[in-house]
């Protein structure tokens, strides 16, 4: 997953995605610092290289504009989010796409998509083939959906604590997991949201 932005970095980042859906080309060092208030152009730079070092963005040397924005195709208002895969037992470090969202549906650039596996989580919202909204940063309290990896699946769950392990409930009467210190297990996060893919078109029948 990627790394936390610090308040400063996150404006910057908005700032870069908005000034491009608005005006197809990236602000330079200069314009950044007068929108965001920032003093010299080297603190600027600095943003830039930690945005660049936490996956954000990716910089061209030598170019006043030279920055891409990863995963990012879309108006102003929305934000790439990564799609994770899980990989023998780990999500992958490098997202495999982005999807476009609009940004008041993702409370923090931290977050990421895991496609849901299995339909045992309906009663929670969750269905194969959705994408679970995975805030990593918050913390999780008893009771609360959560997307958690167990071997190699990501599973959305409600999680209570006992001890130094973990009881998963899918719901749907399905019985509860208890996990503990020596099962492959990670918790992602809180879940934030579900996307649902829309379905396939039908085909038209012209007879």
């Amino acid at each position: 997953m990627r790394a936390p932005l610090t308040a400063i970095e996150e404006q910057v980042y908005h700032y870069l995605l908005d000034h491009l859906a608005e005006h197809t080309f990236q602000p330079s060092v200069r314009d950044i610092g007068r929108h965001c208030r920032i003093a010299s152009t080297k603190s600027v730079t600095d943003v830039l290289a930690s945005l660049e070092a936490k996956g954000y963005i990716e910089r061209m040397a030598g170019r006043s504009r030279g920055v891409r924005l990863l995963g990012h195709e879309g108006p102003a208002g929305v934000m790439p989010v990564p799609v994770m895969q899980i990989t023998h037992g780990k999500h992958a470090a490098a997202p495999t796409s982005y999807l476009a969202l609009d940004r008041s549906l993702v409370p923090s650039a931290e977050c990421f998509l895991i496609a849901v596996a299995g339909d045992e989580a309906r009663s929670l919202g969750a269905n194969a083939g959705d994408f679970a909204m995975v805030h990593p940063v918050a913390r999780s309290r008893d009771g609360e959906a959560v997307v958690v990896r167990v071997f190699d699946r990501a599973v959305v769950r409600t999680m209570l604590r006992r001890g130094q392990a973990v009881v998963l409930h899918a719901g749907n009467g399905a019985a509860p997991v208890e996990l503990g210190p020596q099962d492959d297990y990670e918790v992602l996060g809180v879940l934030a949201a579900v996307i649902r893919p829309p379905a396939p078109a039908l085909p038209r029948d012209d007879t």
